[in-house]
Formats: C-alpha cells, structure tokens, sequence
C-alpha cells in the first residue's frame, strides 16, 4: 500500500502561502469581487471538468501533456506524444469512453505506445466525466468518459465577418523545432460556414532537467482538418468533418521506456483518420423534440521497421458507429432516449501480410436518462442503458455477452449558495478488441467474462460571491477486470477487481482581473487489494499516482495584455510491485504565459509561455517507474520529461 514520508509534505505551506498572497493582491487591487453565478439545480456538476480552448492557447499546448495540466484527477505521462498515456483517477485510459465529436476511440495498436492522439490546436473544449458516468456517454465506461470537441466556423467568425484567416507560428527553445499553423474560415452562403485547418510541427529530441538529452523524443507531426456546417432551417443543423493527423519519427523499439542495448530506436509512423456526420433538429416551439443524429468512422494506423530483425509491423484499427437520440422536456423532466451502434475491428501483421491477425467486435446499445426536477430545489436522475457485445477473437474465439448499466442521483440545493449530492451507477462492458502488436502472442481466454463497473460519489458545491468551493468523495469498483498482467504466460484474462478510490477538493476565487484556483486531490488504485497498480505489471489498467495539487493564477492587466501561472505538485509515493518495492520521487512543474494583442481585434497576438519554468527533473508518475535498481530490470524505465522550456508564438488574424 502507499507509504508517504513526513518529508513529502513539506512543499505545502509554501503552496497554500502562494495562493494567500495571490488573494492578498486581488484584494488591493480591486474594489470588490465578481459575481459567480448562482447554484442552478442542474444535472451537471459545478465542477465538472472542462478544458477551454483559451487555456489551451494560453499554455500553447502541443500534446496531450499540456491538454490536461490543470487537471488533477487526469494524469498524463511518457515524454513525447506517441508514448503519452492518460489516467484517469490512476485508471488508464483503455478503460475510460474517449471520443472526438462522438467518434469513440477503441482499441489499442501497440501498449508501448499512447493510443490517443489529439491536435490541441483543434480543439474547442474537453469534457471530463470521472467514475461511472450516466447512460449519455456511451457504452462501456468502467471508469469515466472524456469527450474531446472541436472548432465550428462560427467559433472563429465574428458578428458581422463573412470570412477571416488565422495564421499561427510557435518557436520551442527546448525541442529546437517549430509549429505552424494556418486555419481559414467563412460563410459559404447565408446557410452554410466552412473552415480549413493545417497544422505542422518538426522537434528534435528534447533534454531533460539535467540538462541529457533524451534519444528519440523528435518528431514531424501534422493535421489536416475540414468541416462545414449548415443551417438548414432555424431548427435543424448538419455537421461534416474530416480530420487527419500523422506522427513519424525515429523511436525507441518500446517507445515510453528509455533506449538501452535491447531497446534500440527505429522508425515509427503513426495516422489517425476520422470522419463525422451530425444532425440535429430542435424546433424552438416544441419541447418535446430535440433530435440528434450522429455517424463517425475512425481508424488508427501504427508501422514500426524493426531493421535487422523482423523488419516492418503494422497495426490498424477501426470503428464504425452511429448515434441516435432525442431529448424531451414536460414538466420538471428533461428524458433523453435513443439508440447506437459501434463496430470495431483489428488487424494487425508484418509487412508482407498486415491483415495475418484479426479481431472482430459490435456492441449494440439502447439507453434512456431522466432529469427530474422534484420542486425548486431537488434534482433525481435516473437512467440506465442495456448493451449487448460480440467479439470474434484472432484464433476463433466466440463472446456474446449482454447486461444492464443503471444509475442513480439526487442534488438537494441546500441554500442559494450550497449544493449537495450523492451518485451511484453501474456499467457494464463485454469482451472488446485488444492490443495490435499483442493479438498473435496473447490470446483471449476463452472462459472470459464481461466487465462490471460500480462507482459511489457524494460531494459539494458551495458559491458565495467570488468563491467558489467543491469537494467529493468516490470510490469506484471494476469486476473482473480484463487484462494480461504479469507474470507471463501472456494471455488476456480476467485479473481480478480493480479498485480507486479517493478525494478532490477545489477552490476558486474570481476577483476583478484576478483569477486564482487551487485543488488536491488523493487517490489509491489497487488490483485484488494487493500490489499497487503500476505500469509495467499492469499495463492496461492502471498505475499509482500520488497526491496530486494543482494550482493557478490568472491576471488582465488590460484588455491587450493578460498573464498567469499554473503548478503541478505531486508527492512522493513508495509502490509495491511483483519484483519489489519502487519509489516514485515526488515532483512539482511550474508554468507562465503572457499574451499581448499588439493590435486591435486580435490581428497580432504574441505570446511568451516558459515551461517546467525552474528546469525541474523529474518523471512523471504516468510514465513508467523506475525499476532499474532491481537485478534484472536495468532499462525498465520511462523516460524523463523536457526540462525548462520556452514558447514563443505569433498570432495573426486577416
């Protein structure tokens, strides 16, 4: 279990100390606080995780490192963007719903790799639902959903422009390399808007906090982007895009662990192609009727050359899939019900037969969710889903397996100011495709059995004035939950009941051009209340993180020139392992930005953002541990993150 050291608190008076004096400064520098909204008994939590895309600008965030820094129940790790794996409450990211405009992300190519890959520059918001979340987010979702959306035109036209272009370009100083980026925007006719986006980026290896360069971190990174958006009539709306990123670059055989004598570098080219359509009709004078219609095909491609040994392997995988769903209001209810389907295959193979291996799956899904509204100040949901799964494994093995995913809630407005509530749901989630570069060296055990999911929340939402305060408690169950730990023989079974648990607890503070937050959250993920989960036994699942602190601090000087500051502190946590005992070091990563629009209507913005500001050294804790003091396990490590870093962007807009 986790052991903190006394010592391993000891940063925290200094922490609590920097947000005090941030208050003490708003408060001489402002006559009074900005008024927070409220609390509306909502189906949503107050605090529910969102990611804006001026925090992402703000940051000039290039990976999904940078997406999730502010988060403290997301953990992201790995080094560079191909081998950046995402945790969720130490759950990782294979067992969490993760979808781009509706397009659900499934499968796995290679497990020493990220599966999820994402252009910040795209994106207009992420939505992050921790635990088991409602029937909305789709089926399968052991431990949570992230739901990734992306730019409209309108987003980027302002009132009265029929047309407009972006130009961006960013220096990194650690990587040595570049990005640029040109988007172009416009109304097609008084119906329809269109916009064209693309993106690339070209970085050296990067060093480290110590100043070592870390050996095949570089990469060429670009995204094609294009979606038009029309308006039909005043209720219906049709949504087509199509994006395609690529990553090629010369990495390690496994690319999240350090290169070594058995772990040398070849080159890797990884795509990811997706395409959606959406429709929704929602007449203002009908409540009744709010449909929305949604189709998507996704496909990830993964090739790693392997030169001198078995030369070039290719993964690919592919979801097809649709949604269907209306939205009714009568009375104090808000009911969504619909339909969805999702079909996912694997192939993967060497070069000269890249289809050698396959796997097969659907899931079937109808679902219905109620928002209650029990008088002025009481809130039920109720919902559930039923799915039904099939999947044909590589070596004729045959699954067929349904179930039922209800949940349950209740949101009391205490005060005009206090929320409380308290959830409880379930979900459910059949035998899925697994891992490309696995499929022929681990099979499925034929006895396996589905997934099950049971997660409990109670928390808080207190706002008076500025002020704004949360906390909850959680603590989430997955039964026999489906993986190929070791130690060997390989095969994916079921390994047992994984288990997170934990407390966040959030505090804003918005005062005049003063904006300030701070969290803590704690959390212990274990399999069978046995060894802590870590990367290298249990990849797949999960892996421990320690306390993690966020903090933050935001100023408008004026309308042309904003600045701020962000922090990551996390503690020291001592993990149990299969061959031993491995020490995470606690570590702490500073950022600053400032953003000065040198001309008017934002048609020159520069921007100076300094990452890893005080050049810390440190592995992330989603990376790998360090087992290299173990006999035997030299070279089992991650790789160590970019030291100090400096941005400098230019911003331009026609």
């Amino acid at each position: 279990m986790h052991r903190y050291p006394t010592a391993g608190r000891a940063g925290l008076p200094f922490r609590l100390c920097t947000l005090a004096l941030a208050l003490a400064a708003a408060s001489a520098q402002a006559e009074e606080p900005a008024e927070l909204p409220t609390l509306d008994v909502t189906g949503q939590h107050i605090q529910q995780a969102e990611v804006t895309s001026e925090t992402l600008e703000h940051f000039q965030a290039t990976d999904l490192e940078d997406v999730f820094a502010s988060e403290p129940e997301v953990s992201v790790g790995g080094g560079h963007s191909v081998a950046q794996k995402l945790y969720l409450r130490g759950v990782e990211d294979t067992m969490v719903n993760i979808s781009i405009d509706g397009a659900q992300q499934v499968g796995q190519t290679f497990h020493h790799t990220g599966r999820i890959n994402v252009e910040p520059e795209l994106l207009k918001a992420v939505d992050v639902k921790a635990g088991t979340p409602d029937a909305l987010a789709g089926p399968g979702a052991l431990g949570g959903a992230i739901r990734f959306e992306t730019k409209d035109p309108e987003d980027l036209l302002r009132p009265g422009e029929s047309a407009g272009a972006l130009l961006k370009s960013t220096y990194f100083s650690n990587a040595e390399g570049f990005k640029g980026n040109g988007t172009l925007f416009g109304r097609l006719n008084d119906a329809w808007s269109g916009m064209l986006m693309a993106t690339y980026q070209d970085l050296d290896d990067y060093e480290d906090g110590n100043g070592d360069t870390v050996p095949a971190t570089g990469a060429r990174q670009s995204l094609g982007f294009g979606k038009v958006v029309g308006h039909l009539t005043d209720a219906q709306t049709v949504r087509l895009s199509y994006e395609r990123r690529e990553d090629a670059g010369l990495r390690n055989q496994r690319p999240q662990w350090v290169a070594s004598s058995w772990n040398p570098s070849y080159p890797l080219e990884n795509v990811r192609e997706t395409w959606n359509l959406g429709y929704e009709l929602a007449p203002s004078d009908n409540p009744l009727l709010h449909l929305e219609v949604s189709a998507y095909h996704t496909e990830n491609q993964l090739e790693q050359n392997v030169i001198g040994r078995w030369g070039i392997y290719r993964a690919q995988t592919q979801s097809w899939g649709g949604d269907v769903r209306n939205t009714s209001r009568l009375g104090g209810h808000e009911l969504t019900y619909g339909v969805d389907y999702r079909r996912d295959s694997l192939t993967a193979g060497p070069g000269s037969n890249p289809d050698a291996n396959e796997q097969e799956g659907k899931v079937y899904g109808v679902f219905v969710q109620d928002y209650w509204s029990l008088g002025e100040r009481w809130l039920l949901g109720l919902g559930g889903r039923y799915d039904r799964y099939q999947l044909n494994g590589n070596l004729g093995e045959r699954f067929r397996e349904s179930g039922f995913s209800p949940n349950a809630s209740l949101r009391f407005q205490a005060t005009d100011n206090l929320d409380l509530w308290v959830s409880h749901a379930r979900a459910f989630r059949g035998p899925q495709i697994r891992d490309g570069f696995k499929v022929d060296v681990a099979p499925l055990d034929p006895t396996l059995k589905p997934e099950k999911a049971r997660s409990n929340e109670i928390g808080f939402d207190y706002v008076s004035g500025g002020w704004l305060l949360s906390g909850k408690y959680y603590r989430s169950t997955i039964q026999d939950a489906i993986g190929d730990p070791e130690p060997r023989p390989r095969i994916y079974e079921n390994a047992g009941d994984l288990e997170s648990r934990g407390y966040l607890l959030e505090t804003a503070y918005h005062w005049s051009q003063l904006r300030v937050g701070m969290s803590y959250h704690h959390n212990d993920t274990d399999l069978n209340d046995g060894y802590d989960l870590n990367m290298w036994q249990h990849n797949g699942l999960g892996t421990t993180i320690g306390d993690t602190w966020t903090l933050s601090a935001d100023y408008r000087f004026s309308e042309s020139l904003e600045m701020g500051w962000q922090g990551r502190f996390v503690e020291q946590v001592s993990v149990d392992t299969l061959v031993g005992e491995i020490d995470k070091a606690g570590y702490g990563v500073q950022d600053v930005y400032a953003n000065w629009m040198v001309l008017d209507d934002e048609r020159l913005t520069l921007s100076l953002t300094v990452k890893n500001l005080f050049d810390k050294q440190y592995l992330d804790h989603a990376s790998n541990g360090d087992f290299e003091a173990i006999p035997g396990y030299e070279g089992v490590i991650g790789a160590y993150e970019p030291g100090r870093e400096i941005r400098l962007g230019m911003a331009m807009r026609f």
